[in-house]
């Protein structure tokens, strides 16, 4: 027995010393093929393309891994023990491999009866996440720990946890801490309070199932357990930890939520960036910088959406947007229900939200992250006809439905919906190009096609400004009367079919001056002098502007605008107005540049008042700028001038026929901005809504943010003008316009018009200005479908 007893101790030594000599034999055997720590000694982090405003904030990230470097001394103390406590507490003793953490997990793996624990510390994750696959085989563990000895060979602790710190994925596309506070809580790394560490630091052993946004109820319990740890390791007290129990975290369920809403200019940029640097774009690091200010586009952007919501209220209720299955659901917090919900895009304005019970008194409703709503009253009032139990079945709101709901001013939630208008903004300065602010469509996310550089859609009146002018280089002046008269177009003079245009309303005020039939928008005297300067004069004139010919064709419609512009172009061509008659290219790219800040490559725009630039005469475009301050002044955008109480505001409203496309085009002389409204299937938008009530809104939301703290600017008249003097033809009133000096000369006789047949040239009576008349001596040809009127 007691040989027996010696015996048993020299088997257990034995056996470990054999254990540990196949040991150093394995040891030797592969240390030696173990890959190269350069990777790490000189690590280099795949940074993605990032997109900026030119104030500074970042507005879109673009590349496989959403990383945002650190260095080690940048992190917050707390979140450094945040991580510590969660993942490896003696990451700063032990030399790359924990052997108390193995013994201790292997003991609370033997009395759990199976795997419950894991002992990799933070060296070996690196190591890990750098050179090896997540196979759980001996074979790979082995390999694990012998590289993180020798990367603790090879840097120090913290180094170690730099890369860490930078490279361990998070979910939600998430590479590093700093990324994932910024995509979690949208705040720098430096601003996250001990509960939102918390809540990071527990991510690592599992983002899937630990994450916040599709998980909450473990990523709490998780963020609790993180919590509890420091405290036991004394990194923090019981009143700091009681603190970060209660305190309410506030997750982004959306990745993509950056400081403003610019997801349009940040595409135009990343596309930019792409072409000239190709694929490494993405990990390069590289920034762009954009010509956009913060204060301008969020009120670009929310004006835009304001608009587009009032608009679609104006129309009705369409009704629920879609049904789940609640059968399945017996709690009002059912895990579930987050989980059914997550094919549906949440919003800030039109949160996503489950009707739990459904009244015509009253809706209980959940949102996304587990609160529930409470609709009644007013808020009901929108969608009051889908309450009835008589609502078509497939649009009823009723328990299981998919409903959008927003709060007023006074923070009560009422029934929205979603919109399926689209609609456009884009402003610029006018004298260098720069834009200002740009909304390519009411969400990104839903429909990224841009409608500011993509959308080709009819102007409408909004083209009549680039008529009158060319009429200016004809001869004609402000003062210039021509008849607001009704007109039959036959089909021989068309060489097509017969047309009989109309205004607007229906309406015709006889002879009228250029100046007041631009105000008042009207159809019959554009074409009556499309006709008279020739629509091939008309069209080879517009094209200076920027206008594609072949979208353009010169037809006496283009005096109503029945070809086809993109917002781009009308802010380039507006911006001749708006800065004297030069012609400035838009760019939204200020600056790119390298990982380190150094300028790679950089716009220098050609400013108006390089005379190779003009393209237009100066007193063309001081002309054309008076006439249309009188269409805010007293014309069909007087709403502007109501809102924004300025005297030094331009421009013109358009409306397609049918209410198809709504515009409006303007501009102060620091600022030119065009919106647009309408569907990307062309249909009516309804009665009534022309530009003046559909766009100018957008248009006016903007300006009251750009031109806040902007003096009102007017400038002189240009050399070659003189002020002529007539009678209102409608009043007998006297009168007095600025009109070209070398057609003030009065004639030795004039004749007035008595048949379409002979071009526009009586000047008023008084006035007696000298008019050029240009005879057309080529037949005027239509296209199929003309439209009848614009506004």
């Amino acid at each position: 027995m007691l040989r027996w007893l010696l015996l048993l101790p020299s088997l257990i030594l034995g056996t470990l010393f054999a254990g540990l000599a196949l040991v150093g034999i394995v040891v030797i055997l592969a240390y030696p093929r173990l890959p190269s720590v350069d990777v790490l000694t000189d690590y280099q982090p795949k940074i993605p393309l990032r997109v900026y405003t030119a104030d500074g904030y970042l507005i879109g990230e673009f590349g496989e891994e959403r990383r945002h470097f650190v260095r080690i001394q940048e992190v917050p103390e707390a979140m450094k023990q945040a991580i510590l406590a969660a993942e490896d507490e003696r990451f700063y003793q032990h030399p790359g491999i924990d052997t108390m953490g193995v013994l201790r997990a292997a003991y609370a793996n033997f009395l759990g009866g199976g795997k419950r624990q894991g002992a990799s510390t933070i060296t070996m994750q690196v190591a890990r996440n750098f050179f090896l696959s997540s196979e759980k085989t001996l074979t790979r563990k082995l390999y694990e720990a012998l590289l993180a000895f020798k990367i603790e060979g090879s840097l120090s602790k913290d180094e170690i946890l730099q890369i860490y710190v930078n490279q361990i994925y998070l979910g939600q596309r998430a590479y590093g801490f700093a990324a994932a506070a910024r995509i979690y809580f949208g705040k720098d790394i430096k601003e996250l309070n001990v509960a939102e560490m918390a809540m990071l630091a527990g991510l690592p052993k599992a983002p899937s199932a630990y994450n916040p946004v599709a998980n909450p109820k473990r990523a709490a319990l998780r963020q609790q357990y993180v919590l509890r740890r420091m405290l036991q390791l004394d990194f923090i007290d019981e009143p700091s930890y009681k603190k970060a129990i209660d305190t309410p975290l506030h997750v982004h369920r959306q990745i993509d939520q950056f400081a403003l809403k610019a997801d349009y200019v940040a595409e135009m940029a990343r596309q930019i960036a792409v072409e000239a640097y190709s694929e490494s774009a993405y990990v390069d690091g590289i920034k762009v910088i954009t010509t956009l200010t913060r204060p301008e586009q969020e009120a670009a952007y929310r004006s835009l959406r304001k608009a587009v919501l009032d608009y679609d209220r104006r129309h009705g209720y369409r009704g629920a947007e879609a049904y789940l299955d609640m059968k399945s659901i017996t709690r009002d917090d059912d895990e579930q229900i987050e989980e059914l919900l997550n094919d549906h895009e949440d919003a800030e304005d039109l949160r996503l939200a489950l009707v739990l019970d459904a009244s015509p008194t009253q809706i209980r409703a959940y949102l996304p992250g587990g609160e529930i709503v409470n609709v009644e009253g007013a808020g009901l009032k929108f969608a009051q006809r889908m309450l009835d139990e008589k609502a078509p079945p497939n649009k009823r709101v009723r328990r299981g439905a998919i409903i959008r709901l927003n709060q007023d001013a006074k923070g009560i939630w009422q029934i929205t919906q979603w919109p399926e208008v689209e609609a456009a903004f884009v402003a610029a300065n006018p004298n260098d190009g720069a834009i200002r602010a740009l909304v390519g469509g009411f969400d990104f996310n839903r429909n990224k096609f841009n409608h500011v550089t993509q959308a080709w859609r009819q102007p409408g009146s909004s083209m009549k400004p680039f008529v009158y002018s060319a009429a200016l280089e004809k001869g004609f002046s402000p003062l210039s009367v021509v008849p607001d008269e009704p007109l039959s177009i036959t089909a021989e003079e068309t060489g097509s079919q017969a047309w009989e245009p109309r205004n607007y309303d229906g309406k015709y005020d006889g002879p009228m001056t250029l100046r007041t039939a631009l105000a008042k928008s009207k159809n019959m005297v554009s074409i009556r002098l499309v006709r008279s300067i020739d629509p091939h004069y008309a069209q080879d004139y517009v094209s200076r502007f920027g206008f594609d010919k072949d979208k353009n064709p010169p037809y006496l419609t283009l005096a109503l605008g029945a070809g086809n512009v993109t917002p781009w172009q009308h802010l380039a061509a507006y911006g001749v107005f708006a800065n004297g008659g030069y012609k400035v290219e838009p760019f939204i790219v200020k600056q790119i540049l390298d990982a380190n800040n150094k300028v790679l490559a950089e716009t220098t725009p050609v400013v108006a008042g390089d005379e190779s630039l003009r393209i237009i005469d100066a007193r063309n475009a001081w002309l054309m700028d008076s006439m249309m301050k009188d269409v805010v002044r007293r014309g069909t955008a007087t709403r502007a001038a109501q809102a924004l109480k300025r005297s030094d505001l331009a421009g013109k409203t358009g409306t397609t026929n049918d209410y198809v496309d709504a515009w409006f085009c303007g501009y102060q002389p620091s600022m030119v901005g065009v919106a647009w409204i309408g569907f990307d299937q062309p249909k009516k938008l309804g009665s009534g809504e022309t530009g003046g009530s559909a766009a100018l809104p957008i248009w006016i939301g903007y300006m009251e943010t750009a031109l806040k703290d902007v003096p009102e600017m007017h400038g002189q008249a240009p050399s070659g003008l003189t002020v002529a003097h007539s009678n209102d033809p409608a009043t007998g009133a006297p009168i007095r316009d600025h009109v070209y000096l070398e057609y003030a000369t009065p004639p030795e006789e004039t004749t007035e018009p008595t048949a379409w047949s002979q071009p526009v040239q009586a000047p008023a009576p008084v006035e007696q200005a000298q008019i050029r008349p240009v005879t057309p001596d080529r037949r005027v040809s239509m296209p199929g479908a003309a439209p009848t009127t614009s506004h």
